[in-house]
């Protein structure tokens, strides 16, 4: 099992990444949540099996259709052993 913490810039809010992200982690059993920042980034914590959380992570650095990439800031971290994975309203406390 490995987490991360994960910082995506670029045009990534208001083209659905967090829904779509929140797919994909559905779909790779990923757990974790997403959110966007005020600086206009999309922060994640993310957490599964290695090639699961590969998958996603990889994911990460295209994210959807409409979406520009400019930078993708992935960080391991302690496993948290998330339930599920949620999109968190910005300023609910799981800041970065």
């Amino acid at each position: 099992m490995k987490h991360y913490k994960i910082k995506i810039t670029g045009r990534v809010q208001g083209i659905g990444l967090r829904f779509s992200a929140m797919q994909i982690a559905y779909r790779f059993e990923v757990k974790g949540f997403v959110q966007n920042l005020k600086d206009g980034s999309v922060y994640i914590e993310a957490e599964g099996e290695e090639e699961n959380i590969d998958r996603f992570l990889q994911w990460c650095r295209t994210g959807p259709l409409g979406a520009r990439i400019a930078n993708t800031d992935f960080t391991e971290g302690e496993v948290k052993n998330f339930k599920s994975f949620d999109i968190v309203r910005s300023g609910s406390g799981n800041n970065p």
